[in-house]
């Protein structure tokens, strides 16, 4: 449905900044309906959910150290290592005119083992969270169990006779597809137009089945789910309303937590903590923002960034209808180079959560994905693909903006994280390609 404009300037009327996000201009959003913890009305998880994922986490971690070599070192821990990057933040200060003050680290979810990108820890959390859900209802293991029995060849025949199907733009089908695969199952992936060749080809190539779509990410996942609940041993990885993805994000929150105490960094009141967090559909954001709320209270201040052309998180936010309204009911196209953004309708499971939960929200050009993703190579060195650099632009958006005025913060002693959301398993030639474009844009 496409609102007629009649219709649309009633939401104007209401929602002033609508009509900026409707002209495709950069905004930031501030979210008036943020609450402190000590008031936070009862959410659909809690922290009790988040401990217990990250029980699960480790219980198969001597499977994953055992079939991907690039967890040994970690003992089959899925995580990613927090860098500082000083020459960026005197970058921007420079270029942008910023004023950061605090440290700036980045967030290399772009470097996490099996599937290069933040899809790693929702993921293979909920294929995990499956495959033991089977495996113990079947009796062939309960929680007390050495977990590298899921490697043998009676567990993987086990699971040859269950299929699993998700819808993605790239990156989340590449972490079903292929842990999935690893563990025996039957995986097929259903993708949006917009999702890169090379994500398809790589996922074939691990033994998913890849159905390719020429409409955006919401046809890929109302086909797809369709398709795999018909089938009677078929399960559906839904990233609109999953409590399974959202958990395995959210553990993150209690590895940063080690990192910054490492780092010997402090959190708190005179010290705040400030993420920047890309956003698709809003699971990945919306769930690693409820565990760092659980870990550092009000302490923490979260926001998300989508591009000009896919809003769906804000607009859902922004006027309360959430999963109700897509970007296209707006005359927005949702197309974006940010494959892993562009997404038109929000989640309806994060996206409840979130509301309450996330500070605000900023928009950028496709433009700008490009030049942030060369600035931080030139500078540190790091390379990302295009929707992961989109963070790196949120200090200064948000140090611009009146959130520390609003909250009476003391943001010369913040701790700025930028979250990289992907960017390893990038072909060459192809971050070659971006690199190039975003120099062009210097």
């Amino acid at each position: 449905m496409v609102f007629d404009q009649k219709e649309i300037n009633k939401w104007i009327q209401t929602y002033p900044i609508l009509q900026p996000i409707i002209n495709l201009e950069p905004v930031v959003w501030l979210n008036p309906h943020l609450q402190k913890m000590n008031e936070l009305s009862p959410l659909a998880v809690n922290k009790d959910d988040m401990e217990e994922a990250a029980r699960l986490w480790q219980r198969f971690a001597p499977f994953l150290a055992n079939e991907f070599p690039e967890t040994k070192k970690t003992k089959g821990i899925i995580e990613s290592p927090l860098r500082k990057i000083t020459t960026s933040k005197d970058e921007f200060n420079r270029s942008h005119h910023a004023n950061i003050q605090g440290d700036l680290y980045l967030k290399c979810d772009n470097e996490l083992p099996i599937a290069g990108s933040i899809k790693a820890r929702g993921g293979v959390y909920e294929v995990l969270h499956y495959a033991e859900k089977l495996a113990i209802e079947a009796g062939l293991v309960n929680q007390n169990d050495d977990y590298i029995v899921f490697s043998s060849e009676q567990f993987k025949e086990f699971f040859k006779q269950f299929t699993i199907g998700v819808g993605s733009t790239g990156n989340l089908g590449l972490s079903i597809g292929i842990i999935g695969a690893k563990l025996g199952f039957q995986v097929s992936v259903y993708m949006s137009a917009d999702a890169k060749q090379w994500k398809k080809d790589l996922l074939k190539s691990k033994g998913a089945i890849v159905h390719e779509f020429k409409g955006d990410f919401g046809e890929a996942i109302f086909t797809g789910r369709q398709l795999t609940i018909k089938s009677p041993n078929g399960y559906f990885v839904d990233d609109e309303n999953s409590k399974h993805l959202f958990l395995g994000y959210s553990v993150a929150a209690i590895r940063l937590q080690k990192q910054l105490d490492d780092e010997g960094v402090i959190v708190d009141a005179e010290h705040p903590l400030f993420v920047y967090l890309p956003c698709g559909v809003g699971g990945s954001p919306g769930g690693i923002t409820f565990g760092l709320r659980q870990v550092f209270g009000d302490n923490v201040h979260c926001f998300f960034v989508e591009p000009t052309h896919s809003p769906a998180v804000l607009i859902g936010l922004l006027t309360g209808e959430k999963e109700k309204l897509c970007v296209q009911d707006f005359g927005i196209d949702n197309l974006t180079e940010g494959d892993g953004l562009a997404v038109g309708r929000p989640s309806c499971f994060a996206s409840s959560i979130s509301e309450k939960l996330v500070s605000g929200i900023y928009t950028l050009e496709d433009d700008e994905l490009f030049k942030y993703l060369a600035i931080l190579a030139d500078s540190e060195g790091i390379f990302l693909e295009p929707s992961a650099a989109s963070g790196l632009d949120g200090p200064a958006r948000i140090l611009a903006s009146e959130y520390a005025q609003q909250h009476n913060l003391n943001t010369s002693q913040a701790t700025h994280i930028v979250w990289a959301t992907g960017g390893a398993l990038v072909p060459k030639a192809d971050m070659e390609g971006f690199y190039k474009k975003g120099r062009s844009f210097i």
